[in-house]
């Protein structure tokens, strides 16, 4: 039995960022990982694998040339699912060989197997080779991440009714699909199936989705996503899926069915916990096996035992996990580090894509606050028009009263990447006459910020200060 200041479980985003944090802060660090290969949900199942597909589906569909060359063009006609998969098994391989070089460079050990825990200072890992390894530690981080939800009700069978998880693993794509649940991961693969020109149906039983999303936003997705094809019904609960043998049928509330090759199932996660033991140490999750923690510490009610990550549920970002991971293991090792920025940005990698920090025009209103919005359309962009875009557009929220930035909200290509620069410009508590004074490089999508940023600024009281005064002006 051996003893380690730090034992992590789970080697997603937030278990690396803590691990790698502790051996550079030279303590001794293990990292226990149910799975045969460290990187957990984000690099086999979730984040990475999701990205790889959609940026092979857009290349090999043409998807981005379209609007030059017509709605037909594709850069490889026949595109099979052994395409898709060869691009995506070089990066997860990718992926896995450089997290395991950092935790070789910074002493991290590793423990392939089921972790479970004995006592609050006692795990026994039962490894793949058969045997029980029994492990102590001062401090513990659960980074178990999610798993995927499968109701009873669903008669998923691994070919034509499957999870998210599984979806990767595709045979053959299908001619039509339908993705149940409108949330991020369901949104994700519907939209980039559709650019396949797939027969798409998203549906979502309430009657609005992506709620911390800004409406006006949304609205602009939605026009979009339909005019790509997908068949979008919100509001629509499922009475029963059943399989058919040669293709899935789904009956709605409303009366209408949906035929359909192939259904993914993507309605919500559950927390990675129940194999944990974690009534051996006094915790206790939620209805979806999650854990509470201090946010600004992520210890559990435990003191000694923390949890980042998936498992703790809101926001559930790779972004997000990877800080958290970091700042638990520095104040689990008592080491003083930065506090985490409030302002974080959202990416969802849909086709379009979207992104967001700052406060929504929902937001501001809830609290009262006075405010005018600057819009900007890609296609008033020379870049827009260089790459051909049709649609896109960024929104800005400026407060009247101080000229301080609230929020940003962008849809379309190059989302996630541009919203970097709100992010920045909300930490910096700066203002619409940032985008105002600044010159920006032309021609790029980036631009898009000074035209919102002119669009609001005109709309907005003059402050005296910036007023050309004429020689004489208030002489009597």
């Amino acid at each position: 039995m051996s003893h380690h200041d730090l034992i992590i479980i789970g080697s997603g985003p937030a278990g690396r960022a803590a691990a790698i944090q502790a051996g550079k802060l030279k303590r001794k660090v293990l990292v226990i990982d149910r799975k045969d290969r460290l990187g957990g949900v984000s690099v086999h199942t979730g984040t990475i694998p999701s990205k790889t597909l959609r940026e092979t589906v857009l290349n090999l569909s043409g998807w981005r040339e379209r609007s030059f060359y017509g709605r037909s063009y594709r850069v490889k006609d026949d595109i099979h699912a052994s395409d898709l998969k060869v691009r995506l098994h070089k990066t997860l391989d990718y992926e896995v060989d450089v997290l395991e070089h950092q935790f070789n460079r910074n002493h991290v050990a590793t423990l392939m197997g089921q972790a479970r825990f004995i006592d609050p200072h006692t795990v026994d890992v039962a490894t793949h080779a058969g045997e029980t390894v029994r492990l102590t530690a001062d401090k513990f981080l659960i980074a178990t991440g999610t798993r995927t939800y499968r109701p009873d009700d669903v008669p998923f069978n691994g070919k034509t009714i499957i999870d998210s998880d599984e979806f990767l693993e595709l045979a053959t794509i299908p001619r039509s699909l339908v993705v149940v649940g409108a949330g991020v991961i369901g949104v994700e693969y519907a939209t980039m199936f559709a650019a396949l020109d797939v027969r798409v149906t998203l549906i979502e039983p309430r009657p609005t989705f992506l709620d911390f999303i800004d409406r006006q936003t949304i609205s602009e997705f939605m026009h979009q996503v339909r005019d790509n094809g997908l068949d979008l019904r919100l509001g629509a609960p499922i009475e029963k899926i059943e399989d058919a043998g040669t293709h899935v049928e789904v009956s709605l509330a409303n009366g209408r069915h949906v035929r359909t090759e192939m259904l993914l199932y993507a309605a919500g996660r559950m927390g990675a916990t129940t194999q944990l033991n974690l009534p051996a140490v006094g915790l206790v999750t939620d209805k979806r096996d999650r854990l509470e923690v201090d946010h600004k510490t992520y210890q559990t009610k435990v003191p000694h035992i923390y949890a980042a990550g998936d498992v703790i549920g809101h926001p559930s970002l790779a972004s997000t996990s990877l800080q958290q991971g970091r700042v638990a293991a520095c104040h689990a090792l008592e080491t003083p580090t930065l506090p985490e920025s409030p302002w974080y940005p959202y990416g969802i990698y849909s086709v379009p894509e979207i992104s967001t920090c700052g406060m929504s025009e929902e937001e501001a209103n809830e609290r009262g606050i006075p405010y005018e919005v600057g819009i900007a359309r890609f296609r008033e962009t020379s870049r827009g028009h260089i790459m051909g875009l049709e649609h896109g557009m960024l929104k800005m929220l400026v407060s009247l009263k101080t000229r301080r930035l609230l929020g940003v909200q962008i849809v379309g290509e190059g989302a996630t990447e541009l919203i970097h620069i709100a992010q920045a410009v909300l930490n910096l508590k700066g203002t619409v006459d940032y985008f105002v004074e600044n010159t920006f490089n032309y021609p790029t999508l980036a631009e898009a910020y000074k035209i919102a940023g002119l669009d609001a600024f005109n709309r907005m009281p003059i402050p005296e200060e910036y007023k050309v005064k004429r020689p004489g002006a208030g002489k009597k």
